[in-house]
């Protein structure tokens, strides 16, 4: 590795633990403030969040950069935890939510025009978010472009915030909340497209085990093959814990009405 990459991998490294620092400092206050204020917020959301939080700075850490960069185990646990695992326990922290609780009334409206937007409906479609995010793993692992991430530090970086991004949407998309999701589509819908999901992810990691994707890398037969295992057996822990989510948020708004943007700005 060049020193150019060494500096950028740290570089990157330094700013996203920077921003996440920053967040979680940014949602722990305004969390406090509504407790101040006298209106609940649960606790339980802000370890949801702080947890997300966590896996995402672990991620982003140095050692896992480095490792990650060299190593296709490290980048796959890397993809595990930024796309899959930190998501998770984001959404669950509904910082949208406490966003709105906290901003003043017309800027609270603005978001949430955003929010109910037509551009937003189409990208938070459970479908949607299906294709950036397990079409983007076989785009990027069934064609060269894994390979060029390791000669390109910012596509590198690049990845990793496609990652991210894509990962929090299909959470946000799949679950429908706790965060407002008023476009959202209903429950079998969003139960069918997971499984899809499920099925994607398991058959992309058996396509890398067999076939040895992503080729035209350094990658061994051995670590290529234990990357895929860790992509099939790692995703599944993932989406069953998504799917828990998914039922139990279920379970708890049977007989409630929908999601409604109109309470979160009284």
């Amino acid at each position: 590795m060049s020193h150019l990459q060494t500096d950028s991998l740290g570089a990157f490294s330094a700013i996203s633990l920077l921003t996440i620092v920053g967040l979680l400092v940014a949602y722990l206050s305004a969390a406090y403030v509504q407790r101040r204020a006298g209106r609940r917020w649960s606790g339980w959301r802000s370890s949801a969040f702080v947890a997300g939080a966590g896996l995402l700075a672990v991620a982003v850490s140095p050692p896992l950069m480095d490792f990650g960069h060299h190593d296709l185990r490290g980048h796959m646990a890397q993809h595990l935890l930024i796309g899959m695992l930190a998501p998770l326990g984001l959404v669950l922290g509904a910082p949208m939510t406490l966003l709105l609780r906290t901003l003043a009334p017309p800027a609270a409206r603005r978001v949430t025009r955003v929010l109910a937007s037509r551009p937003l409906q189409v990208l938070s479609h459970p479908v949607t978010a299906l294709l950036l995010n397990i079409g983007g793993m076989y785009v990027l692992y069934l064609t060269p472009l894994y390979a060029a991430t390791l000669t390109s530090p910012p596509l590198h970086h690049l990845v990793h915030v496609h990652f991210l991004a894509a990962g929090y949407l299909f959470v946000w998309s799949i679950l429908a909340g706790p965060d407002p999701a008023p476009h959202a589509p209903g429950m079998w819908v969003r139960l069918g497209v997971l499984f899809v999901s499920m099925a994607g992810h398991a058959t992309l990691g058996k396509l890398m085990y067999g076939f040895l994707w992503p080729r035209g890398t350094h990658h061994g037969t051995e670590e290529i093959q234990a990357a895929a295992q860790l992509m099939y057996y790692g995703g599944d822990l993932a989406e069953v814990l998504l799917v828990v989510a998914l039922f139990a948020m279920w379970y708890r708004a049977r007989g409630a009405r929908p999601y409604s943007l109109r309470p979160l700005l009284t």
